[in-house]
């Protein structure tokens, strides 16, 4: 058994693949096409065209771009 316990941003993944029904690597790929687009207005594009909440679709966002290195 692992004692690693995720935290931050990517808690909320397996939340989102299940709510939502779309692996992380899907919902990343969305993200990155919208770019250069700042981080609210992916935010908003999330929660208006896909439903997503505000909490998955932030969580989403900020993980995505810290992987790109904060674009």
């Amino acid at each position: 058994m692992s004692d690693k316990t995720i935290k931050g941003p990517a808690s909320y993944f397996p939340s989102i693949e299940k709510t939502y029904g779309r692996p992380i690597s899907e919902w990343k790929a969305l993200v990155r096409a919208a770019l250069p687009a700042r981080h609210m207005e992916l935010v908003a594009m999330l929660k208006t065209q896909h439903g997503m909440g505000n909490g998955h679709a932030n969580a989403l966002v900020a993980h995505t771009l810290a992987e790109d290195g904060g674009r």
